[in-house]
C-alpha cells in the first residue's frame, strides 16, 4: 500500500484525534476518491479514514463486528461531524497486492478462494446488517432510475450494450438472490491482509453484511482479473471456492447490478 509522508497533521482533523496523533509521522495512504486514508506511524500502526458525514457509520459497525469474530482490525474511534472519521488499528501483515503474493498468482488465487469460502461459512448471528442483499438491490434500482450507468470502472459495461439490457437481466434474476452468508462486500486484493500466506484479517467492510455470496464471488473474480491483468484465474478461483455453491446465472445478475454503480 503506497504511503506518502505528510509535513504535518491535517488542520481539519478533530481535536481528540490530533492529540492521539501528536508526535507521530502521518502518511497519506489513500487509494480511491471516495475517502481519504491516513497511516499513522505509532506503536504497531493505525489507519484513519475520512469521508462524508454519515458515510462511515456502517463501516464502523461492520469493522467492530468482524473484529469481534477475529476477522478484522480493532476500531479505536468513530467520530461524526462535518465529516466522518474512523480510526482503526493496523492489521498485521500485507495486503494481497504485495509482490510476494502477486509473484505466485496460482497460490494467491487459491488462498483468496479458500478464505472467502471460510468467511461465507462463518456464523453471522448478531450481524448489524441483516439483509445486505435488499440494500444492494435497492441501490442498483435507485441508480438505474437516476440514469447512472457506470462505465468508469467497467469500460465495456460487462458486455451489456445498454442500461436497459443490464436492467432486464437484473429484473429477471434478482428474486433468486438470497441473504444467507456473511459478506465482505468489496472482496478485492487490497482488502485481504495476509501474513506469511495465512489470513490476518479483512479491511474496508463497509459494504458487508448478511447477503448473497455471489456479490463477493463477483468481486473476487473481478479483482483477480484487474490486478493480475488476465482472466485466466476466473475458473480456478471458482473451482477452489467450490462449484457446489456457485451459480453462474447469478453471477450474471450481480454483473448486471454492478453497472449501476
Amino acid at each position: 500500500m503506497k504511503k506518502t509522508l505528510l509535513p504535518g497533521i491535517p488542520e481539519e482533523m478533530p481535536r481528540e484525534l490530533r492529540s492521539f496523533l501528536s508526535g507521530a509521522a502521518v502518511y497519506d495512504s489513500s487509494s480511491s476518491p471516495e475517502a481519504k486514508v491516513y497511516f499513522v506511524e505509532k506503536e504497531n500502526g493505525y489507519y484513519l479514514k475520512v469521508s462524508g458525514k454519515g458515510t462511515l457509520e456502517k463501516e464502523a459497525q461492520m469493522t467492530k463486528y468482524f473484529h469481534a469474530k477475529g476477522l478484522g482490525p480493532e476500531v479505536l474511534q468513530y467520530i461524526t461531524g462535518d465529516q466522518d472519521w474512523l480510526l482503526t488499528a493496523a492489521v498485521d501483515g500485507e495486503d494481497c497486492l504485495h509482490e510476494r503474493y502477486l509473484s505466485d498468482p496460482k497460490r494467491l488465487c487459491d488462498t483468496l478462494a479458500h478464505e472467502l469460502r471460510r468467511l461465507h461459512e462463518a456464523d453471522f448471528t448478531g450481524c448489524p446488517v441483516p439483509d445486505r442483499t435488499a440494500e444492494y438491490l435497492a441501490f442498483a434500482e435507485k441508480n438505474y432510475r437516476a440514469g447512472t450507468y457506470d462505465s468508469s470502472h467497467f469500460p465495456d459495461s460487462f458486455g451489456y450494450p445498454s442500461a436497459q439490457d443490464a436492467y432486464a437481466v437484473l429484473s429477471a434474476g434478482k428474486d433468486a438472490l438470497q441473504s444467507k452468508v456473511l459478506l465482505h462486500g468489496d472482496y478485492c486484493l487490497p482488502n485481504v491482509i495476509l501474513k506469511d500466506w495465512a489470513l490476518s484479517g479483512f479491511i474496508d467492510v463497509g459494504c458487508g453484511g448478511v447477503g448473497d455470496r455471489h456479490i463477493d464471488l463477483f468481486w473476487g473474480v473481478w479483482s483477480l482479473e484487474f490486478n493480475l491483468k488476465t482472466d485466466r484465474y476466473r475458473g480456478r478461483f471458482l473451482d477452489a471456492y467450490g462449484r457446489d455453491k456457485v451459480d453462474e446465472s447469478l453471477l450474471k445478475v450481480i454483473t448486471a447490478a454492478e453497472v449501476f454503480g
